[in-house]
């Protein structure tokens, strides 16, 4: 094909999307309404499974034992390109999209507090756009969809790769919200992860008339923190581990006979993450012997550190250059100053609040410092440690925010998001359109990831071949809030946008005293 027919085709797919924008805002909006957690994404799946069937692809539900997973193909042949994004929400993020401070659509109740609704929009509004064009130019190849079941529990990704759903796709694209729109290749810096829940078992008895009869649980737990608070001053700086109880008993007077613990371990390398569980388990075992119960752990979840590949981040990095960011109104600045002043957003000295971006982020090389610490994990790595693997991050949310809460709910029904997507699902099509008929790329990015990264590391499951996914997670707190929030679930046969359904005037901002709104200003 010649680089005229590509640039052709290239138009095409970019005004295709263009044509959809209201198909991409209604999968957005109400993808968002939905707000299910992990392992419970029962209506979104359902909602985007529906959409890729009517449109042609053949799909495998409840992958890896998993209710909620799935893959979806359409095509035929080599190569075989996989598309994915995470689904899943944050408890306790529930939040009135457009409105710049706390108020919450059903009080308590899960929210997309990281903007998981809006990936799989992106990715659905870019494959059947390419669709189109592969069908009528008859351009050979595979695309399969699936989706991040439980990200925010790092617990599906590895067991995908663990059951062979990756074993012949040649390369793989994954979208992740943003602020800006980019994509990176290397070691960013991202840190690996176990997820481990310990459950020990004792003995009730009267607290107040018997507590020699009993043997608590919950003081086994408390030991081992303890312990593992202790052992943090003689670890690396490169670790992070922390930790919530999610069992300390029923009710004071009566000696806990169970308890549990759940622990992230995060470190840089899968000799340091495995040590940290070994630790885990040793003070765990410990604490159980001081305590003359019981324990056992169940692993959650996993995530390697990630590496990305370089020739398709490069391939994708000029198409963002053609795509650029998207036109934001006046409205949409507004929104993003109020919130990021309501929230206190880091700011340079003697500068105000800046809004949205509106200057192209630079193609992210490797991390100068891959030694650092912290930062956040996500199991996209697995797969990127077994086929060419890049994330396109796209500028659907607002900087400067604290991610993992309501405030990051706040632009994701907006049309912040809805442009954000846009632009993304362009930078999408247009690279997997290159992968599809320049074969160059896809060559060289197997010679980066045999030649460079995998050179002198080598995959080696944080899972066992006898772990399970953890489908059980957050059942009850569904089972809890989603009658309430089943009445807001957005309906487009009747309101144009999510925004319109809530009666929310965009963008709604504080006051201040002598009554005009505030934006952030400068």
């Amino acid at each position: 094909m010649t680089p005229a027919k590509i640039d052709a085709l290239k138009t095409e797919l970019t005004k295709e999307i263009d044509k959809n924008q209201k198909f991409s805002q209604e999968m957005v909006d109400m993808i968002f309404s939905f707000g299910e957690l992990g392992f419970q994404e029962v209506e979104t799946s359902k909602y985007l499974t529906d959409i890729l069937k009517k449109n042609g692809f053949t799909i495998e539900y409840g992958i890896s034992g998993v209710p909620t997973a799935w893959t979806a193909k359409w095509g035929s042949g080599k190569p075989v390109i996989a598309v994915g994004s995470d689904i899943d929400c944050i408890p306790k993020a529930s939040q009135k999209p457009g409105v710049a401070y706390h108020d919450p659509i059903v009080a308590g109740a899960p929210g997309h507090g990281e903007g998981h609704n809006s990936g799989q929009p992106l990715n659905v509004t870019a494959v059947l756009a390419l669709k189109k064009v592969m069908e009528r130019e008859k351009i050979p190849g595979t695309i399969m969809l699936w989706p991040g079941v439980a990200e925010e529990q790092l617990a599906t990704k590895a067991y995908y790769v663990r059951d062979g759903y990756f074993k012949d796709v040649d390369a793989c694209i994954f979208t992740h919200v943003g602020n800006n729109l980019g994509t990176s290749y290397g070691d960013g810096g991202m840190v690996g992860m176990i997820s481990v829940r310990y459950d020990f078992e004792g003995q009730a008895s009267h607290a107040g008339g018997a507590p020699w009869r009993g043997k608590s649980a919950l003081d086994a737990v408390e030991l081992m923190n303890i312990g593992w608070n202790y052992h943090r001053e003689h670890m690396e700086p490169t670790q992070r581990s922390h930790y919530v109880i999610t069992d300390g008993g029923d009710q004071p007077n009566v000696v806990p006979s169970k308890a549990s613990v759940w622990y992230y371990f995060r470190e840089r390398s899968y000799p340091k993450i495995m040590q940290m569980f070994e630790d885990g388990k040793r003070i765990a075992e410990a604490a159980a012997k001081m305590t003359k119960t019981t324990m056992k752990y169940e692993v959650l979840g996993s995530a390697w550190p990630g590496h990305m590949n370089q020739p398709i981040a490069e391939a994708m990095y000029e198409n963002i250059k053609m795509v650029g960011l998207p036109k934001w109104s006046e409205e949409d600045q507004k929104l993003a100053k109020a919130l990021q002043k309501e929230m206190q957003s880091p700011t340079e000295p003697g500068k105000g609040f800046d809004g949205l971006s509106t200057s192209l982020s630079q193609l992210r090389k490797p991390a100068t410092t891959p030694s650092a610490g912290g930062g956040g994990s996500d199991d996209i790595a697995d797969i990127s440690w077994n086929i060419p693997t890049i994330v396109l991050n796209y500028p659907s949310n607002i900087p400067g925010l604290p991610g993992h809460h309501w405030a990051n709910a706040i632009a994701m029904a907006t049309p912040i998001a809805h442009k954000g997507v846009t632009a993304g699902a362009k930078a999408e099509a247009l690279t997997l359109l290159d992968m599809f008929v320049k074969p160059e790329i896809l060559k060289n990015a197997w010679t980066y990831f045999n030649d460079v990264q995998t050179k002198d590391t080598k995959y080696t499951p944080l899972i066992s071949k006898t772990d399970k996914p953890a489908i059980h997670l957050n059942k009850k707190i569904m089972e809890e809030f989603r009658p309430e929030m089943k009445k807001y679930y957005y309906d487009p046969s009747k309101y144009a946008t999510y925004l319109e359904q809530l009666g929310i005037k965009y963008p709604t901002v504080r006051e201040d005293k002598a009554g005009t709104t505030t934006g952030g200003g400068n």
